[in-house]
């Protein structure tokens, strides 16, 4: 479950998830030099909007897409502060996939697989750069790039997964529907 996990903050303190019961979670893998950065900027008017109502946001910088997220925690904070006015907390940079990835999204990723890119500029970009690499790249639930979010209900059931070219509408909608 959900509640098992923990992850370190970007301050280097330990945040388990069990004190978000109740509350709805919107766990993101993020970056600072992407393409899909600036929906860092919907991400925080989700918080701002919501976070009263019971979302909470576990933001994860993650450099294991083409290095997007150089830098250290410090220097991510920064710039999403200064960039984007985020309020919501940022964990740990972190890896998502692999040898060291987070416990967390080997969690995440086994209750929400991939299901494809939506409809997006960058979707053939994304698909031919995949494939080009791995055969049977979209049957593996790995994590294919930053900005991939998962929703959590209040009851710590793992809802929903968007990719980053999903529309944040989308994303809005789901969340707005389980709080």
């Amino acid at each position: 479950m959900i509640y098992d996990y923990e992850v370190t903050t970007g301050k280097g303190e330990c945040l388990k998830l069990s004190e978000f019961k109740g509350k709805v979670i919107l766990v993101v893998n993020t970056a600072t030099g992407c393409g899909f950065t600036p929906q860092y900027a919907p991400i925080e008017k989700l918080y701002k909007d919501y976070h009263e109502k019971g979302l909470e946001i576990l933001d994860i910088p993650c450099n294991q897409f083409g290095g997007q997220a150089p830098g250290n925690d410090d220097e991510i904070h920064e710039f999403c502060t200064f960039h984007y006015n985020t309020t919501f907390p940022q964990m740990k940079k972190s890896d998502v996939n692999g040898e060291n990835e987070l416990p967390l999204y080997t969690y995440l990723k086994s209750q929400k697989g991939f299901a494809g890119f939506n409809q997006h500029e960058y979707k053939e970009t994304l698909e031919k750069m995949f494939a080009a690499s791995d055969p049977d790249w979209n049957k593996k639930p790995d994590i294919k790039w930053n900005f991939t979010k998962f929703v959590i209900d209040r009851s710590g059931n793992v809802v929903a997964r968007f990719e980053p070219t999903a529309d944040m509408a989308k994303v809005e909608e789901c969340i707005k529907a389980l709080l």
